[in-house]
């Protein structure tokens, strides 16, 4: 019997030990009986959906996203409409999609998921046609996604230094939300497009979220006084931030959000520009994961 092929994609940028670390990990723990497999390395920025769509063309069993959430969401752009499986070994700052998935951060561990060869289908989100897996947003996390790609120093304590500086200086704007046909205005601080549960970091932006319902959970964080910032991220931690008197909650398939001044997005974690309205749909279970 022919053995299942898997390609691992790891930042050409990620360092030497990553690489080693993750080489080690394979040697020691990828059942060879199953599996053959290869690494590449990307070179440039979306580099990795070339090669998931490239391994699919071959009839690749998976891809791996060696890496964090950008990382996912590039390979599963590459994947998007092919039979070919995503697999994930968390190696990112917040691994939010993995951590909602289960899949533990530990790399011997991660390829023992692989190993076990255990299927779902989940939900992928599609914002103005561009997939993503975990979730999307267009206010502040957009900021600090933009100020997080530009710095040099990675990890929690990076991020919540970012968060803290800009916290007080943001300006709240005045939304459409437009929620299965259905609009709703609201002057908000986060609007995140969910369909994982959380940012990352064990940060829980939708702790209800399903990956596999067909629907999208909307969280909008509404103008709250600033120096209340920690007992929301504390609320977000223990995943009760839905609770919040300052947090609405909605879902739904179809969601387009306005604003005139609207030009970036984020995805994944990755600032994009876009126009000044994002339409984001879903497509229910179309993309197989290695899951715990």
């Amino acid at each position: 019997m022919s053995k299942q092929h898997l390609v691992f994609v790891i930042n050409q940028k990620s360092g030497v030990d990553r690489r080693k670390s993750v080489q080690l990990a394979i040697d020691k723990k990828l059942d060879l009986n199953i599996f053959s497999y290869e690494i590449v390395f990307t070179e440039y920025p979306k580099h990795g959906t070339f090669i998931a769509r490239e391994a699919a063309a071959r009839n690749a069993f998976a891809v791996v996203a060696v890496g964090g959430d950008g990382s996912v969401n590039d390979i599963t752009a590459g994947l998007w409409g092919t039979d070919t499986a995503l697999a994930i070994v968390p190696k990112g700052s917040g691994n939010g999609m993995a951590r909602t998935l289960g899949i533990p951060r530990d790399t011997e561990q991660a390829i023992d998921i692989i190993n076990k060869g255990n299927l779902t289908k989940i939900d992928i989100g599609f914002a103005n046609g561009v997939p993503f897996i975990s979730n999307a947003g267009v206010a502040f996390d957009v900021l600090i996604s933009h100020e997080f790609a530009k710095s040099s120093r990675r990890g929690f304590a990076a991020y919540s230094w970012l968060v803290a500086k800009h916290l007080w200086m943001y300006k709240e704007n005045d939304w459409s939300i437009k929620i299965d046909g259905e609009e709703v205005k609201e002057r908000a601080f986060i609007i995140s497009i969910a369909n994982g549960k959380q940012f990352g970091y064990n940060f829980q932006i939708a702790p209800e979220a399903s990956w596999t319902d067909g629907l999208f959970d909307v969280i909008v964080i509404r103008k709250f006084p600033k120096m209340l910032g920690g007992q929301l991220v504390l609320k977000a931690m223990n995943g009760s931030i839905t609770r919040s008197k300052y947090v609405q909650h909605y879902r739904g398939k179809e969601i387009i959000i306005s604003h005139p001044s609207l030009s970036m997005m984020q995805l994944d974690g990755d600032a994009r520009p876009c126009e000044n309205t994002v339409r984001f749909h879903l497509e229910q279970c179309i993309q197989k994961v290695l899951v715990p």
